[in-house]
């Protein structure tokens, strides 16, 4: 029996915490951009590794408080730029009091990464309009960070104050578009996961497999076993064992399962919330697993992530997430393609029913150690 969260000692936070937002004022002479920023701090695969396998209590020891810099998880910005385009755009629309009434939803996110975020000190998101199409709205979100740590010592729960701070260059930017819900003429898709490998999946209860590993390079797993979720927020994850199937096949078909639920209830009338959770927990471990299956997991040298487009495909309320003990979604990860240092990963996010909800596509670098002499007379 693997223990549970609460003997952790560990306080997960859930969506509505995590992903909380505070207004600024607009610096806009006429208030066309809308601006926010964060109130919680980020989470950090890194600073949770010795929680998550047991090597430290948080409950008796300030593991935040570090003299190295740790990163935050980069769905936190991804899924967060989103929330704030969706705010932006829903204040839009109460702005315009004689337009008709039409439920929206987020259609895409296509994001790029420019700068590592930090944990210690808020971000803050400035949204504009590109394009005001009456039924597919385009809006530009970019991120930034102030040049130094909270001025909450605690380096959370963010005071306004830091808003003030001078801000750093933009390290994460989106276009994040939004389409009505209209009827289907005709609906098209594969099998799903659950029909796929039926046996595999239920071979065991989906909280029996193992948690989903916080940093998935092999040595790492090896190093630090997985006994608790750590305080990984908003969903609990488990990771499918695909070893057998993806034995001996080559990279572009080996697949991954992440199963996935919500730690807490979503109000199922903010469906953008429940898009935003599907984006938040896709982005977990992505290229890390491509490294460990073109076998970088021993020699591993970095990974970073550089652009995640993420493509929802039904109406919004279709990609709405139940709370409960056996609503687990599932995210089938594959591999089409590593070269030039580089490295894609394509996830289909499938509801417990065997609906084809969203796609994920994620472009980053993979590498491993450099041996002597490999970059020689190269940049």
């Amino acid at each position: 029996m693997k223990p549970s969260d609460a003997d952790t000692g560990s306080r997960r936070l859930i969506f509505q915490e995590v992903m909380s937002l505070v207004p600024l004022p607009s610096k806009a002479k006429n208030g066309s951009t809308k601006r926010y920023m964060s109130q919680r701090r980020a989470w950090s695969p890194e600073s949770d590794i010795l929680i998550a396998s047991g090597k430290l209590d948080p409950a008796r020891q300030n593991y935040h408080k570090s003299s190295q810099r740790q990163v935050a998880y980069g769905g936190h910005v991804y899924s967060q730029a989103g929330l704030a385009a969706s705010r932006a755009f829903a204040e839009m629309q109460v702005s315009q009091k004689d337009a008709p009434r039409r439920k929206f939803g987020i259609h895409t996110i296509h994001g790029y990464f420019s700068e590592a975020g930090l944990v210690d000190r808020p971000f803050v998101y400035q949204v504009s309009t590109v394009a005001p199409n009456p039924g597919f709205h385009n809006l530009l979100v970019t991120a930034r960070q102030p040049l130094s740590t909270s001025t909450n010592e605690a380096g959370d729960y963010f005071p306004l104050a830091d808003a003030e701070l001078p801000l750093g260059p933009v390290c994460f930017n989106a276009l994040v578009s939004f389409r009505p819900t209209v009827p289907s003429q005709h609906a098209a898709q594969e099998l799903p996961p659950q029909r796929r490998f039926a046996d595999v999946l239920n071979s065991r209860p989906p909280s029996e497999w193992d948690y989903a590993p916080h940093v998935d390079i092999a040595k790492t797993v090896e190093a630090y076993p997985m006994q608790s979720a750590g305080t990984f927020p908003v969903v609990d994850m488990r990771k499918v064992d695909l070893s057998a199937f993806n034995e001996g096949k080559s990279l572009h078909e080996r697949r991954e399962l992440v199963l996935y639920r919500l730690l807490a209830p979503l109000p199922a009338d903010e469906p953008d919330a429940h898009i935003l959770t599907h984006a938040y927990e896709a982005d977990r471990n992505g290229l890390l697993m491509v490294g460990n299956h073109v076998g970088f997991g021993h020699d591993f040298g970095r990974a970073v992530s550089l652009s995640y487009s993420f493509v929802v495909h039904v109406n919004p309320e279709d990609a709405v997430m139940s709370h409960g003990e056996d609503e687990w979604w599932i995210q089938e990860a594959c591999f089409p393609r590593v070269e030039a240092g580089r490295g894609i990963i394509m996830s289909k996010i499938w509801s417990p029913k065997g609906v084809h909800v969203a796609t994920e596509y994620q472009d980053g670098i993979i590498q491993r150690q450099w041996r002597p002499g490999e970059r020689q007379g190269k940049l």
